[in-house]
């Protein structure tokens, strides 16, 4: 189980989401709400898994009402 607040790198974060690596670093350019949630240390790119799974959910949620 994740431990609150726990950061995780893009490599750990596709393996979660099932999606190529190309994938989430297009969605980290993004801004607004199409962006994924990420977390910068420096020159890096972290994730919270709990954050971006809850982003996830909006996301397809409000993709449907759109249809």
């Amino acid at each position: 189980m994740d431990q609150e607040g726990e950061l995780i790198t893009p490599k750990e974060m596709v393996a979660r989401l099932k999606v190529p690596l190309s994938w989430l670093y297009r969605r980290t350019q993004m801004s607004g709400p199409e962006a994924i949630p990420r977390v910068r240390v420096g020159k890096y790119i972290r994730f919270n898994p709990g954050a971006v799974m809850e982003w996830v959910s909006r996301t397809y949620r409000e993709g449907n009402r759109k249809k």
